[in-house]
């Protein structure tokens, strides 16, 4: 399920994100964009500005995220120009920058067109872990930050902490086999309708539960866990990790 709270920041951030980068480059950093800050509750998030903004804004409405960005995605298919024909229309592209680059532009292709994308995925990262760090983290591991990985290690090293944690993370699914890691997990940004089960061996019911608050709940995926199974709750995050 879609978490509303990364739909109303992709609308601002893709804003936020044409602005910084632009066609020139010049020594842009990922981090400049400079999203705001939200009120715990989650309302909508506030235009990039010099000034906090003095009012909260209305709480976000769950609309599908607009990505407002014609940037190519980063696996686009097809001949890529060579790294070190990589140059931005005017300005220069930092070492990172091009370094993130490299094999991501297609032929013909405006570098800075593909360099956006990962600034983008780099401002929402900054705008959800200074709101809540488990709501960036959970993004990773559902998807709905796609890119994270590799814009977070060429753009925004300082967010590797939340890729590394999503590593083992769950989203919402059936997840068996050789992926179940034993541990404790608690839920990130979980609905109102979130539930989940724990099977073993010849699928014997270990646990399950159901939670209708939309507060964070803990389970325990034990070593005898052979299938858990996760709906509504958005992603499980090792408990223990920083948060």
């Amino acid at each position: 399920m879609r978490n509303p709270f990364l739909a109303c920041a992709a609308v601002v951030l893709t804003a936020a994100a044409l602005a910084a980068c632009g066609s020139s480059a010049d020594g842009n950093d990922p981090e400049a964009a400079g999203a705001r800050r939200p009120a715990a509750s989650g309302p909508a998030v506030p235009g990039p500005s010099a000034t906090p903004a003095t009012e909260p804004a209305a709480p976000p409405t769950e609309e599908p995220a607009a990505s407002g960005s014609s940037a190519p995605a980063a696996t686009a298919e097809g001949p890529k120009t060579p790294v070190d024909e990589i140059t931005p229309a005017t300005g220069t592209f930092t070492k990172k920058q091009k370094e993130y680059l490299k094999d991501r532009v297609p032929k013909g292709m405006d570098p800075a067109a593909v360099l956006q994308t990962g600034q983008e995925t780099c401002d929402k990262l900054r705008y959800l872990v200074k709101a809540d760090r488990d709501t960036a983290v959970g993004a990773i591991v559902t998807g709905e930050i796609p890119d994270a990985k590799d814009a977070v290690a060429g753009l925004c090293t300082q967010h590797q902490d939340l890729v590394d944690e999503a590593a083992y993370g769950y989203a919402d699914g059936r997840h068996s086999g050789k992926k179940l890691r034993p541990g404790v997990y608690r839920s990130a940004s979980p609905t109102t309708d979130c539930s989940w089960q724990i099977e073993g061996a010849g699928g014997k019911e270990l646990a399950s539960g159901a939670s209708d608050t939309g507060k964070s709940r803990k389970i325990t995926i034990p070593d005898s866990a052979r299938t858990f199974t996760s709906t509504g709750c958005y992603a499980w995050l090792p408990e223990g990790a920083a948060g």
